[in-house]
């Protein structure tokens, strides 16, 4: 397991907002979590969680009409939520943190040959030009798995497949020597063995630069074996987040259950594939409890008065759920999602007590935080009665 010392980049109770025809939309509540380096993190989610708003937050690309309400984005010693102009962002955007999109089509300008934009990216950056940029550019290509570079960089866009176009378009982004490189949703667009050979040609240029990447989707497939840790978003905020063995064999959250059932992996022949009932929160609206109570089979009737706290289940592992509460009756996760947990048992072990041995476990939360006792909120206030957790609803 990977032993993290200080945060590279640090959110901070970030609550973003959209003013839409006179409504305001709270698109992320109460964000807080860690990123460290080399690392690679995968943010998941279904449609609408507020993946793509959060790591869009930190490059400052969110439309016009959205704004940082509270919280922090501590960055190399500055706070991102202040920088409010395209001048502003110049340091940080591409040089520091560059994205890969999920339709590299619309990310391609389709009347520049793909080697001209790619040379632009060097030129900015890399401070090259004439030959040197030129050969740099068919160096890049090639880094890419993209054959016969000086031809093929003549070439527009449409000449490209889908798959092709996603590595120009991940050339492009590691032109520009980044410390971060955030990919949302890389594979959306591509067929299954495409998707297999991105997410390799990622993981290289990782291990190549030493950048951390940052991954937003909504399979918990397609990351599993390329994360090292997994934040899982519900409605706006991260409910669960772990390292990937926590999150995949140790599940606490009962929408991590859900997505993991999702899965076609744990189908079962002749049965109907697991899907979730019900559909996710008004945003527009105040949430009020567990934003996913009202899709829970499980759920507490505390969960529908009050926000659960986060609970600490290990130093690098935590739940937004008040099934973690000592108080809260036992309840068994689905019959896969045990199965899970027993063949994972040993590696989440394993994971735990490098963890607890690891200076600055990689976590979201603060060392003070943590003081609390394993298996307590340690984020938030306890609920006023006990009473309030103690029957289903």
């Amino acid at each position: 397991m990977r032993k993290y010392t200080e945060p590279l980049l640090s959110v901070r109770d970030l609550n973003f907002k959209f003013t839409l025809r006179g409504q305001v939309l709270h698109a992320l509540r109460d964000i807080s979590l860690d990123v460290y380096p080399g690392e690679s993190l995968a943010i998941v989610g279904e449609s609408g969680s507020g993946k793509s708003v959060f790591v869009k937050c930190l490059m400052g690309l969110n439309d016009r009409n959205g704004y940082v309400e509270s919280g922090s984005i501590e960055y190399d010693g500055k706070d991102l939520t202040l920088l409010k102009t395209d001048a502003d962002w110049k340091n940080i955007r591409g040089s520091r943190i560059a994205m890969v999109l999920q339709d590299p089509m619309t990310s391609l300008n389709p009347l520049k040959t793909v080697g001209w934009q790619i040379e632009e990216a060097v030129k900015l950056h890399q401070g090259l030009k004439g030959a040197d940029a030129r050969k740099a550019v068919y160096g890049i290509l090639e880094e890419v798995g993209i054959s016969d570079p000086q031809r093929r960089a003549k070439q527009y866009p449409h000449e490209f497949s889908g798959g092709m176009r996603q590595r120009v378009v991940i050339a492009i982004a590691m032109a520009c020597r980044p410390e971060i490189l955030i990919c949302d949703e890389p594979t959306t667009a591509l067929d299954v063995t495409i998707q297999a050979q991105i997410l390799n040609l990622i993981r290289q240029m990782q291990k190549k630069y030493n950048v951390t990447t940052i991954y937003s989707t909504h399979d918990l497939g397609v990351v599993a074996n390329v994360a090292d840790r997994i934040a899982v978003m519900y409605a706006g905020e991260i409910v669960e987040v772990g390292t990937s063995d926590e999150v995949f064999y140790d599940p606490r959250h009962p929408y991590t259950w859900a997505l993991l059932s999702s899965l076609p992996q744990l189908g079962v022949k002749g049965e109907p594939l697991y899907s979730i009932e019900g559909t996710p929160p008004n945003l527009f609206r105040e949430v009020r409890g567990d934003a996913f109570a009202p899709r829970n089979p499980k759920a507490l009737k505390i969960d529908y008065v009050k926000r659960p706290p986060m609970f600490a289940v290990t130093t690098t592992h935590s739940a937004r759920t008040w099934l973690l509460d000592p108080r809260a009756p036992k309840t068994d996760p689905p019959e896969h999602i045990l199965a899970l947990r027993e063949r994972g048992k040993d590696l989440v072990a394993k994971a735990a007590a490098e963890s607890a041995m690891a200076t600055g476990a990689a976590q979201h939360l603060t060392d003070e935080d943590m003081a609390g006792e394993t298996g307590r909120p340690i984020l938030g206030d306890k609920p006023e009665k006990s009473g309030e957790v103690i029957s289903n609803g």
